[in-house]
């Protein structure tokens, strides 16, 4: 029976590859990305990997909530229903910016929307799971769940990135003690071949260093998060393993404080 499973960061890398390979499948994919253009490229692409069959597509700017909201409404007019969600969508800003939500701009498109957008689709999702991209960059990051306006000193976009990724394992676990009835859990890709990086360089090395991981073979790990029978709730996956995350990122207390934070952030906004 096919799966509707939506997926954002889905225009390109390990999106588009996951998004393929569902097609494949013959499970009904949804593409969520930010770029009209590059997801035309994949809306062709995701139909010939699913011989013929055309996927739907939201266009949305994770570091604007108001569209979140918005392609939140979309979805759920669309699938009252929805078997998975993959929050892959995610950023690493070179320098500081300030959203127009008032959020460091890696912290509100990494962390902040994709909790918002899980949230407003959490009754549709009943049953289900959310299965989260997020990083061994979380390693040695801490979290502050009273501020989500970045550093207040010198800005470095790696340190910035790895703490968003910490948000992500934490928000996995959190979800799954809050939402029982849907199995969220968060996975590290690798360091992958693709569009990704936070400037020019970064851009080139992360698309042509010919040691990393293939966006094919990370997009797999998260097709199998998506469909495999079981998984092992709140946990932290590596290579389609449950694994153990950072100790900064195991404490409860720490993931309830964060939950509670991101919630009056997103919705005071």
């Amino acid at each position: 029976m096919a799966r509707t499973i939506l997926i954002t960061g889905a225009s390109s890398g390990i999106g588009l590859a996951a998004a393929e390979q569902l097609a494949a499948r013959g499970d009904d994919v949804v593409l969520v990305g930010r770029d009209e253009k590059r997801l035309a490229t994949a809306v062709d692409r995701v139909t010939a990997a699913g011989r013929g069959r055309e996927p739907r597509w939201f266009r949305a700017d994770f570091e604007r909530l108001t569209e979140v909201r918005k392609l939140a409404e979309q979805v759920l007019s669309a699938y009252p229903k929805i078997d998975a969600l993959a929050n892959n969508a995610g950023a690493l800003v070179p320098s500081k910016r300030i959203t127009e939500d008032g959020f460091e701009a890696t912290m509100q498109g990494n962390h902040l929307a994709p909790f918002l957008l899980s949230e407003l689709l959490r009754e549709a999702l009943r049953g289900g799971r959310i299965v989260t991209t997020a990083s061994d960059a979380h390693r040695g990051a801490r979290v502050d769940p009273s501020s989500f306006t970045g550093p207040r000193g010198r800005y470095m976009g790696f340190p910035v990135y790895g703490v968003s990724k910490a948000a992500n394992v934490l928000f996995a676990a959190e979800a799954a003690r809050r939402w029982p009835d849907i199995t969220s859990v968060s996975f590290h890709p690798g360091v992958v071949r693709s569009n990704f990086g936070g400037g020019p360089l970064l851009k080139l090395a992360f698309r042509f260093t010919p040691w990393l991981r293939s966006a094919a073979k990370a997009g797999a790990d998260l097709v199998h998060l998506l469909t495999a029978p079981s998984l092992v709730n709140g946990a932290y996956y590596v290579r389609g393993k449950a694994a153990s995350p950072s100790a900064t990122v195991t404490d409860p207390a720490l993931a309830a404080l964060l939950w509670d934070a991101s919630a009056e952030a997103v919705h005071s906004r």
